[in-house]
């Protein structure tokens, strides 16, 4: 069963929104494995001592663990796991609209989704400036679904992810891949005093790992673009 974990205060927040931080998780997740604070260090051409104060921080709220130790020339070096279930951001006074710590929560989640979409737009983009012959895979669909069948197909999406979450160190061609996906329902905006439509805007889901699309799509709709190569 998909493990998840509920960030419920605007502390934890702050820790997880930090775009260093972000950074930090990407490069444990990326490695597939355990890994030191030295291992993550190099990776990103940092000082240790750095990279460090912010994976405690991490530890803190739980998103990296310490999985297992190893005395390496004398200095026992510390491996960590990050965290690979769902995140939920919650706040404890989500019901009250007026609670001004929730006002400040959602400020600091729409901040740290922000983030999370910019360095995925950004990881994108410097895949199509230095890799052009490599293909690049991107879509825009329209969707329709009733919440449980997009509950559904969400699960369905991790279980398809799962066999590559974790690096084979004994297939010497793998390759590293970044799949960022963002399911935003349609609302009804207010209705504008010089506009006789309404407009239409977008919400997005509070969880930090989202995945979630669905239905069939009615014949009058275009088809979903793709693009493969830029």
């Amino acid at each position: 069963m998909q493990q998840h974990k509920v960030l419920s205060t605007i502390e934890e927040i702050k820790i997880y929104s930090d775009p260093y931080r972000i950074q930090i998780m990407n490069m444990f997740n990326r490695q597939g494995r355990p890994s030191t604070v030295k291992e993550i260090a190099d990776l990103m051409g940092e000082v240790p001592a750095k990279v460090h104060y912010h994976v405690k921080k991490l530890e803190k709220i739980g998103l990296l663990t310490m999985v297992s130790t190893r005395e390496i020339n004398g200095i026992i070096a510390k491996y960590y796991e990050p965290f690979s279930g769902e995140i939920h951001l919650r706040h404890k006074d989500e019901e009250d609209e007026n609670s001004p710590l929730k006002q400040v929560f959602r400020s600091e989640t729409l901040k740290l989704l922000n983030e999370m979409f910019e360095q995925s737009r950004q990881r994108f983009m410097n895949h199509a400036e230095h890799d052009r012959q490599e293909k690049r895979f991107i879509s825009d669909m329209t969707l329709y679904a009733t919440a449980d069948e997009v509950e559904e197909l969400y699960q369905k999406i991790v279980e398809l992810c799962k066999p590559y979450l974790t690096k084979n160190e004994q297939k010497s061609d793998h390759q590293v891949f970044q799949l960022f996906t963002a399911l935003s329902k349609e609302v009804q905006a207010a209705p504008q005093a010089d506009t006789p439509k309404a407009s239409k805007t977008s919400e997005t889901s509070s969880t930090a790992k989202k995945s979630k699309p669905v239905a069939k799509r009615k014949a009058s709709e275009p088809k979903a673009r793709r693009t493969d190569q830029m």
